[in-house]
C-alpha cells in the first residue's frame, strides 16, 4: 500500500549569503567588526539597557574590553553571521543581528542573535533591519524557510516574529540551557509561499508614504497585513 509522503521541492542547495552591507532607507547593515565595538559598548550603557540581554547567551558586559572580544569572536564566524545596525537617524551602530543555523540543501536559514539598544527598540529602523536579511535570504537566495526562535518566556521577541508574519510552530521543551537555567524555545517559520504577502505588508509599512508627519506609522503592520489578507490567505493574518 502507497504511504503518504511529502510533496516534491527544488533540491538545488541555496548559495550561502556574503558578508557584504544591506542597505535601506532608514538603516544600514554592516558587517561586524571589531571597529564596531566602541559604538556598540556606547550603545549598551543606555538605560533599560541591561534587560535587553535577559534572554541571550552572553551580555551583559562587565567592560568595554569584553565586549569587544565577544565583538571579535562573533565576527571571526560564517555561521551564524553577523552584522552590525546603523540607523540612519543616529548614524551610530545600535545593534546586531545574524543570519544562523544556515541549511543550504534544506533552503532553510535563521534570523537570530538580535540584539538591540533600548534607543533602537521598537523603531521602524528595527523593523527594516530585521527585513533585510530575510529578504536576501527569501528573494535573492532562494531559501524555502525563514526561521525565527527564541525563549518561550520572552514575549518582545515572540511578539516581534508574529509581527513580521512567522507562524507559531510549537515549543521545544527544556531545549537548552542559557545561563544556567532551563530554557524551553518557541519555534516560528515563515514558508516560501507565505513570504510574499508577509514581504509586501513590510515594504508598505515602511513606505514614506505610510510615516505621519510626527514619525509615527500612519497604519500598523498588522493592519496593513490584515487587510491584504482579506483577498488572500489568512496565513499572515494577526488579531
Amino acid at each position: 500500500m502507497d504511504r503518504p509522503v511529502g510533496p516534491p521541492v527544488d533540491t538545488m542547495p541555496r548559495p550561502l549569503p556574503a558578508r557584504v552591507p544591506m542597505a535601506g532607507r532608514t538603516v544600514v547593515l554592516e558587517p561586524l567588526a571589531i571597529a564596531h565595538a566602541p559604538e556598540l559598548w556606547r550603545a549598551a550603557q543606555g538605560q533599560g539597557a541591561e534587560a535587553s540581554w535577559s534572554y541571550l547567551g552572553y551580555g551583559p558586559f562587565a567592560s568595554e574590553d569584553a565586549m569587544a572580544r565577544h565583538v571579535a569572536e562573533f565576527a571571526a564566524q560564517h555561521d551564524p553571521m553577523a552584522w552590525a545596525i546603523r540607523p540612519r537617524t543616529t548614524g551610530a551602530v545600535s545593534g546586531w543581528l545574524t543570519l544562523m543555523d544556515m541549511q543550504p540543501r534544506n533552503a532553510a536559514i535563521e534570523l537570530g542573535h538580535i540584539w538591540l539598544a533600548p534607543c533602537m527598540q521598537r523603531t521602524q529602523a528595527s523593523t527594516e533591519a530585521m527585513f533585510l536579511p530575510l529578504r536576501l535570504a527569501a528573494d535573492d537566495l532562494g531559501y524555502r524557510r525563514l526561521v525565527w526562535k527564541c525563549d518561550a518566556l520572552n514575549a518582545p521577541s515572540r511578539r516581534a516574529a508574529e509581527r513580521l508574519g512567522f507562524i507559531f510552530e510549537g515549543i521545544h521543551r527544556a531545549h537548552l540551557t542559557v545561563k544556567g537555567r532551563r530554557r524551553d524555545t518557541a519555534w516560528y517559520s515563515i514558508l516560501a509561499d507565505e513570504w510574499p504577502r508577509c514581504r509586501d505588508a513590510i515594504l508598505d509599512w515602511l513606505d514614506p508614504a505610510n510615516v505621519a508627519p510626527d514619525g509615527r506609522p500612519r497604519r500598523s503592520l498588522a493592519d496593513i497585513r490584515n487587510a491584504r489578507a482579506t483577498s488572500a490567505s489568512p496565513v499572515c493574518m494577526l488579531e
